[in-house]
């Protein structure tokens, strides 16, 4: 009897290659397309001829409509609920998302650079402020109504190589791609397009067949209602998604200001090659597959931990590197395999979050715990994108390799190798201070027995 109950237990668990597809689909879409954003700098300067100081602020300034929209998406889903869920609703903005990236990248070169500028704000204002927002605020309530805990631990880990090899796919081909069609502003555009079409249809698989399945308690025990002021309750309570907060701003930073393009371009002279050192990070693909158990042994926090100082290294030898494709091969290694936990896990740390807001009795407020971090992550990677932009034109970047001043290639040199380091090295220390991984066996067993407790009360 007990071993069938194992049994029964262990097909209970599984998810299967079919359900890990599916899951991710959504993950790949936009995952695919932040990568495409970070060529959005490139595209304005050297195709739009917009000065990159104003295509800066343009990122900075849409950062002011995120910071309003993100702490509210998360808030709207929390409080929603329909007959298709409470989040799966929300997977409908992949759509919104991917027709505003193609309209962002289809701008007239024939309009005045404040037309430009206004065009590019728009479009990159409403698929970062409104779509990629509500699909951020989403994620955390969608999977722990869609899945069970070790279902969840799998779906994260596993399909975590599933998003991993779309994005070194997409790294090895976009810069070929890139190099043969975009070499106009309608090039750009029919590249987007040819990218935006399968991705929309791809992000839309697991609205259409995952369901949510599973009652999850908000946490507050009197039952109140949700209300605009628990924002602020659970920020001055939960001090640890501030720290996963500050983890992805660094993050985000780094992995999108989009200095790669400019350091093969104008450091190693080949473009071509960036698909080369893509191409060798697939080594690290099966890193993915012992997560599980790497988690269970040491938590999932320590792995980013772990995962950070493994990317300083990796940003060392860039720094060292020059034009040695061998060693910006192995840099690539180790900086791609080091980003891994910090990309593919924060989903689990995020739940911890809400388990620890229902230990303190406030309202779980997963939704808001992915839109605090989604904020974190789209301001990080438009401060980046914009720190770039700004850093290059103070030290008189041209855009021409043959009039490039050598202080704009210094400046390229120390933003893919020195500065990333030493943002890493202070994140994994901050790290240092997320507790929760420690205390969950008892918040686990507190919520359980508090539950329990509820559902007898009820009957």
């Amino acid at each position: 009897m007990e071993e069938a109950k194992k049994t029964k237990k262990d097909r209970d668990d599984r998810v299967g290659l079919g359900g890990l597809l599916i899951w991710n689909s959504r993950g790949i879409s936009t995952a695919i397309f932040v990568l495409v954003s970070s060529f959005l700098m490139i595209y304005c300067t050297d195709t739009l001829k917009i000065p990159a100081a104003m295509v800066s602020m343009i990122l900075v300034v849409s950062k002011v409509l995120d910071g309003i929209t993100d702490m509210f998406a998360g808030f709207i889903v929390d409080r929603t609920e329909t007959k298709w869920g409470k989040a799966r609703p929300y997977e409908i903005f992949i759509v919104g998302l991917w027709l505003c990236t193609w309209l962002m990248f289809s701008c007239p070169t024939g309009w005045s650079t404040t037309v430009k500028c206004v065009w590019i704000f728009i479009m990159y204002a409403l698929a970062n402020s409104i779509c990629m927002t509500f699909l951020t605020a989403n994620g955390t309530p969608y999977t722990i109504r869609a899945y069970k805990d070790k279902q969840i631990v799998k779906l994260t880990s596993y399909g975590s190589i599933i998003t991993m090899l779309a994005a070194v796919i997409f790294n090895i081909i976009f810069p070929t791609l890139m190099a043969q069609i975009a070499t106009s502003a309608s090039g750009w555009s029919k590249l987007i397009l040819m990218l935006a079409v399968p991705l929309t249809a791809i992000g839309l698989l697991r609205m259409i067949f995952v369901k949510e399945k599973y009652t999850v308690d908000t946490g507050k025990a009197d039952g109140e209602k949700l209300k605009v002021k628990d924002i602020g309750v659970v920020l001055k309570t939960n001090k640890y998604i501030l720290i996963i907060a500050l983890m992805t701003f660094v993050f985000n930073f780094v992995t999108n200001m989009g200095v790669n393009v400019y350091y093969f371009t104008y450091i190693v002279g080949n473009v071509g090659l960036m698909g080369v050192l893509a191409a060798a990070q697939i080594i690290v693909l099966p890193l993915a597959l012992i997560f599980p158990k790497l988690i269970a042994k040491f938590s999932t926090i320590n792995l980013m931990i772990a995962g950070f100082l493994i990317s300083a290294a990796g940003y060392l030898l860039n720094a060292i590197a020059g034009g040695n494709v061998g060693l910006l091969t192995i840099g690539g290694i180790l900086t791609g395999a080091g980003t891994v936990p910090a990309s593919m896990l924060i989903g689990l740390v995020l739940i911890e979050c809400g388990d620890y807001n229902e230990w303190k009795g406030i309202h779980r407020m997963d939704g808001t715990m992915g839109s605090i971090n989604g904020l974190a992550s789209k301001v990080g990677a438009a401060i980046g994108t914009g720190a770039l932009g700004i850093l290059l034109s103070a030290v008189g970047y041209s855009g021409d390799a043959a009039n490039m001043p050598s202080a704009a290639i210094t400046m390229i040199r120390l933003l893919y190798g020195i500065i990333p380091m030493i943002l890493y090295l202070l994140t994994a220390l901050t790290l240092k201070g997320y507790k929760l991984n420690k205390m969950m066996p008892q918040i686990k067993a507190d919520n359980e027995a508090r539950r329990a407790a509820v559902a007898e009360k009820e009957k």
